[in-house]
């Protein structure tokens, strides 16, 4: 049974190792892109409460304290039609839900035709608080999709227009003063160009954010799995170095069991096949320990930079593609070789640098890795088409397509960058003198080489 559930242990390592990076999937990308855009109905109702506390004591200052004279019932009304709406909204649906695009949009959409009501009759555009149509437009662009937010906006520009021509007079202690039509004109313009504008500008930064949580939140679904593998893969050498030995005792029992037993005896069949069944156990452990080589004890998982590139690099190897680590010693200084820790954070991100490599180039790769007394560097050079100047100079940000391919130099860069800074390295992107492209990794020495002292210390001290 326990080796069973080693098998298990080890299968599962491969099922998460075999898991494709958030990049690699656009369906589940635009899925969670959706999913941010969501927002709960208690915070609509919310800001609609906000808006029908300041409406009606606009009302009533505007009425009974500024006296002028104003359409009480149908402005109360509509009031009291929108805390009805904002009262029945939590029976029909709780208010932690979270509303869809459409369902959000017509939220918002009420509101809009409810303020172009309100001010219709209090004087049209000429009224100051027309600015308000501003206000559901930009809601809009921060929690609605691209679409619903352009709908949204197209509302609010047919209910201005409206408004423009279909109004009541300007409430006002005498006759109202005439406006001229020009500069009724330049006010409807205003409102117009502002909510082009603050929709558009309030839905691209919000677009932004909404990209880079996304694109974090999967950098850090990348490292849990990375350090996934890794605990597993060093409880399963643990648990084989424990049951080393005791399964040697049994393979001594065992052999001695088959050479004292007579040849005509009936259970030296069991005997041998108690003696091939713990080799095949000691083969397994075997493996168990293979897999957490190097991680399986902190303070000895360390190794040299070199090695770290080539076991970064191990598993994108791929036939008919030259990859090569390549170290190559200071010239005229005798610093040493340095000893890193094998992070997650390290082999993840070096591993995705080094993979977009593999897939964009023709027929090899390098990957040559260089140090002196101040710094470390990889540099990972194909011999592809290289990288379109558009697409270099953002490369590192979040969902960047590059190399006349896609889906695969985005999200991956991304994380490996934000991963690999995470260690204290930095990274410059370049496309190679005749063709291909090249990526600069350096860390400060001192900082690469003091990565997990102090849980070697900590562990010392245990």
């Amino acid at each position: 049974m326990i080796i069973a559930g080693h098998n298990l242990a080890v299968r599962g390592v491969m099922r998460l190792s075999d898991t494709k990076p958030a990049e690699t999937q656009p369906e589940a990308r635009a899925e969670a892109d959706t999913q941010a855009r969501h927002v709960r109905l208690r915070t609509l109702v919310l800001i609609r409460w906000v808006a029908i506390s300041g409406q009606l004591v606009s009302i009533l200052v505007v009425h009974f304290w500024l006296a002028f004279t104003l359409p009480l019932g149908p402005l109360l009304g509509a009031v009291a039609l929108s805390a009805g709406i904002n009262l029945l909204a939590p029976v029909l649906s709780p208010t932690g839900a979270r509303l869809s695009n459409a369902k959000a949009a017509i939220f918002l959409a009420y509101d809009v035709i409810q303020l172009a009501f309100l001010i219709a009759l209090t004087g049209g555009l000429e009224n100051p608080f027309a600015i308000l149509f501003l206000v559901p437009a930009s809601i809009s662009a921060t929690i609605l999709g691209l679409r619903s937010t352009m709908a949204l906006a197209g509302l609010v520009i047919v209910c201005v227009s409206i408004v423009a021509f279909l109004h009541l007079p300007l409430p006002w202690l005498d006759d109202a003063p005439a406006l001229p039509r020009l500069y009724l004109l330049a006010i409807w313009i205003a409102v117009v160009l502002g909510t082009l504008f603050i929709t558009a500008y309030a839905w691209r930064v919000a677009s932004d954010a909404r990209r880079m949580a996304n694109a974090l939140g999967a950098t850090q679904m990348a490292l849990t799995q990375e350090q996934s593998v890794s605990a597993l893969g060093a409880l399963a050498a643990a648990a084989a170095h424990q049951l080393g030995t005791p399964l040697a005792t049994i393979a001594v029992v065992s052999r001695e069991l088959e050479r004292d037993l007579p040849g005509d005896s009936p259970h030296l069949e069991d005997a041998k096949l108690l003696v091939s069944e713990v080799a095949r156990c000691r083969e397994i452990l075997g493996r168990l320990s293979a897999l957490g080589e190097g991680e399986a004890d902190a303070p000895y998982g360390r190794l040299p930079v070199s090695g770290l590139a080539e076991a970064a690099a191990a598993p994108h190897r791929r036939t008919g593609i030259a990859l090569d680590v390549l170290a190559q010693p200071p010239e005229g200084s005798d610093a040493p070789e340095p000893s890193v820790p094998r992070r997650a954070e390290i082999l993840h991100g070096l591993g995705n640098v080094i993979e977009n490599a593999v897939q964009f180039c023709t027929t090899r790769v390098d990957v040559v890795v260089t140090w002196n007394d101040q710094v470390v560097t990889m540099e990972v050079m194909d011999d592809g088409p290289g990288v379109t100047p558009s697409v270099l100079v953002r490369l590192g940000e979040p969902y960047v397509s590059s190399r006349r391919k896609s889906g695969r130099m985005g999200l991956g860069v991304f994380i490996a960058k934000t991963l690999l800074e995470r260690t204290g390295a930095s990274m410059s992107f370049f496309n190679g003198r005749q063709n291909g492209a090249r990526i600069v990794i350096t860390w400060p020495r001192d900082v690469l080489e003091s990565l997990g002292a102090d849980q070697r210390d900590a562990n010392v001290k245990t």
